[in-house]
């Protein structure tokens, strides 16, 4: 039997849509907010916020916050790179990386992938990053393809609701 690595997960997942349209979606804040966060706000290296329309870049910081938390909880971290068509990856969860690649499939369907690695592999990481974040982006994932596919988002945005998997 094979060792299980608790130090990186991926999940795929299939969407109807080019892969600029789904890049656009992951690399812009009013892109992430309309699947995945409440607010994101990315600093360029010179201290200058990003327009909400703007690619994001290597070396950007953000600060994100989700639907059905608080402002307490939020992450700060930093882009490592941005290539403009199929490739985004930043820090996550402290010294995580997570990386997004798209690719076609075929002239209608894309493949979104998404890497955690990085995990450090004592218990607790073990439950609240490759555990923990494993649901979560497997949820985002599904999320990112019915927005982008039907326009309905299944987030939880309300505060008094929690301990449920899509917030």
């Amino acid at each position: 039997m094979q060792v299980y690595n608790w130090t990186k997960f991926t999940k795929r997942i299939n969407v109807s849509e080019p892969v600029q349209s789904i890049y656009n979606v992951c690399t812009t804040q009013q892109g992430l907010e309309k699947w995945f966060l409440r607010s994101s706000v990315f600093t360029k290296p010179d201290g200058s916020l990003r327009r909400a329309d703007e690619y994001i870049q290597k070396e950007d910081m953000y600060n994100w916050m989700w639907h059905g938390y608080p402002d307490s909880t939020n992450e700060k971290n930093k882009i490592i790179a941005a290539n403009g068509k199929d490739i985004v990856q930043f820090y996550f969860a402290e010294t995580c990386i997570v990386t997004i690649k798209i690719s076609s499939f075929s002239e209608t369907i894309s493949i979104v992938e998404l890497t955690e690695e990085n995990i450090p592999d004592d218990e607790e990481h073990k439950v609240k990053y490759h555990i923990g974040c494993m649901e979560g982006w497997t949820f985002y994932l599904a999320n990112l393809k019915s927005i982008l596919e039907g326009g309905i988002d299944l987030r939880n945005k309300s505060l008094e609701i929690g301990g449920v998997i899509n917030s």
